[in-house]
């Protein structure tokens, strides 16, 4: 059985756990409230933006805009992932999560495929799977602005339209609650309506000067805003899954603290009758 001091020292580092887990909840708990609140104010503009491209795909093509090209998938194809994670750890099994799902779908559909990595923890798992990585961002921080996925966009669309990818999708964590994030494959390009949008009809919309030229205008700025969504959405559900595992923490080490102190209390008291028994034999001996 540990000594007193050893027991002491224990309940000491559990002290000291539990009071930087408490902390990291608390600051993870305020950076969660900013941070959902943009993701979700952020949303109403991302469907009113499908449901414009769900009207202009109604009356256009791929003749009209290299974006909105599909292409022939019964050949051989190329496809491009773009992977969002956070740099940093201490957030549960949301990086897990998140990268088992890119894998699975690197598995379940393989061909010619790169990565787009946005994040450190999901850089450092596709050089471990050894994918190959077309580029590499470090995450944007706590409070992501649009001008950051601006060069991601551009990446990912010139490389779309000069033919070196076929496809591109984009894998990222989905903030539902804050007990709730659920990873999920998005489809960036060739750019299709949402599914949300499937009923809109196409002439809810009136376009100046043609809906060519508004295409034109409007498709490089949709891709920038469905990537600054999904890094949004990345971003709350980091925060979220960082306070509920700091939580877990500060109580399991609060129930360390408690089984720590109880064998302290139980070794003290087996000290104390031993040298009672000791002082009684002496004295007897006398």
């Amino acid at each position: 059985m540990a000594s007193q001091r050893e027991i002491r020292r224990r309940i000491g580092s559990a002290r000291n756990i539990k009071q930087i887990t408490r902390a990291m909840q608390f600051v993870a708990a305020s950076k969660l409230r900013r941070a959902q609140e943009t993701t979700l104010a952020s949303r109403p503009y991302r469907e009113t933006l499908d449901e414009v491209i769900a009207d202009l795909a109604a009356v256009l093509s791929g003749d009209d805009h290299p974006l909105l090209a599909e292409r022939d998938f019964t050949q051989a194809h190329s496809r491009l992932i773009i992977l969002i994670t956070s740099d940093r750890g201490l957030a549960g099994a949301l990086n897990t999560n998140t990268i088992r799902h890119a894998a699975r779908e690197i598995t379940e559909h393989p061909g010619d495929l790169k990565v787009v990595a946005v994040g450190r923890k999901g850089r450092d798992a596709m050089r471990r799977a050894r994918v190959p990585i077309a580029a590499y961002f470090e995450g944007f921080g706590d409070r992501p602005t649009f001008a950051d996925t601006l060069p991601i966009a551009r990446l990912v669309s010139d490389d779309f339209v000069a033919g070196t990818y076929d496809r591109v999708d984009i894998v990222y964590s989905k903030f539902v609650s804050t007990l709730v994030q659920r990873p999920v494959v998005d489809q960036l390009l060739p750019v299709v309506p949402s599914a949300d949008t499937a009923g809109i009809p196409g002439n809810q919309f009136l376009f100046e000067p043609n809906p060519g030229m508004f295409l034109r205008s409007l498709l490089p700025r949709y891709v920038a805003t469905r990537l600054y969504q999904a890094v949004l959405e990345s971003t709350a559900s980091f925060f979220s899954s960082q306070m509920v595992a700091m939580k877990n923490a500060t109580e399991n080490a609060e129930e360390l603290i408690e089984d720590l102190t109880l064998s302290y209390n139980k070794v003290r008291q087996a000290n104390i009758t031993r040298e009672m028994v000791e002082i009684a034999s002496g004295a007897r001996a006398r």
